[in-house]
């Protein structure tokens, strides 16, 4: 396994997809995978075709920073593996930016 032992879990209706308890992607219902994206691998995802991932609330188009993986991506399982690591380390770079946030202290203005 060339990321590791990767393992599913149900998240708001749809398997999350993790390695190392961090939450790379997800897929749906219909079978699509979806991997995350930030700053630094999103351009990837862009140039190759894929589509964010959006809903509508309250009238509002929200996207939200996961991208579906194109067809042509499957074919090529280098550039398939390629696609979920750079998924895992934008994972991993969010959880660390989650980290390193100082707690709120509420009793100050």
């Amino acid at each position: 396994m060339p990321l590791g032992p990767v393992e599913t879990r149900i998240i708001f209706g749809r398997h999350g997809i993790y390695l190392d308890d961090v939450m790379f992607g997800w897929t749906l219902t219909d079978g699509e995978l979806w991997l995350k994206a930030d700053d630094l691998n999103r351009d990837l995802y862009r140039d190759a075709g894929a589509r964010i991932f959006t809903y509508k609330r309250e009238g509002r188009t929200i996207e939200v920073a996961y991208y579906a993986v194109p067809d042509a991506i499957w074919t090529d399982r280098d550039t398939l593996i390629s696609w979920a690591e750079s998924a895992l380390a934008a994972a991993k770079r969010k959880q660390a930016r989650k980290r390193r946030r100082p707690a709120r202290n509420w009793d100050q203005p």
